[in-house]
């Protein structure tokens, strides 16, 4: 079973990851655009894992007190768009103690530095449009007072996302 944790995004920051996708939409940018349903912030990548229940355990192995995280900026990996976050120290010791905790279990996962973002387009087709360089963003916040264990499965129209458990701040 393919499994990764994540912040389930509320509607608000949700809203803001899709306008910048009608932003690119509306320059005639074509490309794989993640579903509204799909949008989150991964913490830590697990992929193949077949024991969830362990997965839950780690999480369940420290706390963490509510926190807000605010989206506030538009960027790009080479063929990957996303929206971005503010530094938040918070959000960093999150990460860092969730993946002591994977490392502490056995529990595998993807080592790569943490840069908090939300994919929201996948191999961008300026074929149509024009190449962009630059999306405004109007920020946008919520509270983190969860995180979720997610299960990713292919379908035949894209990939879903499937919450299997969860960990609430304390």
């Amino acid at each position: 079973m393919r499994l990764f944790i994540a912040i389930q995004l509320d509607d608000k920051l949700k809203e803001t990851a899709v306008n910048v996708q009608d932003t690119f939409r509306m320059m005639n940018v074509r490309g794989n655009f993640t579903p509204k349903e799909n949008l989150h912030l991964t913490l830590a990548f697990i992929g193949d894992y077949s024991d969830p229940d362990e997965v839950l355990d780690a999480m369940e192995s420290f706390s963490f007190s509510p926190f807000d995280i605010t989206m506030d900026k538009v960027g790009c990996f080479d063929e990957l768009w996303w929206t971005g976050f503010a530094e938040s120290e918070e959000l960093e010791a999150l990460v860092r103690k969730l993946r002591r905790a994977l490392a502490d279990t056995g529990i595998p996962y993807d080592r790569k530095k943490f840069k908090p973002h939300v994919t929201v387009l996948r191999k961008p087709d300026y074929s149509k449009g024009r190449r962009i360089s630059h999306i405004g963003i109007e920020p946008a916040s919520m509270q983190v007072d969860r995180i979720s264990l997610m299960q990713s499965t292919r379908g035949k129209n894209g990939m879903i996302y499937t919450e299997i458990g969860s960990v609430t701040a304390q």
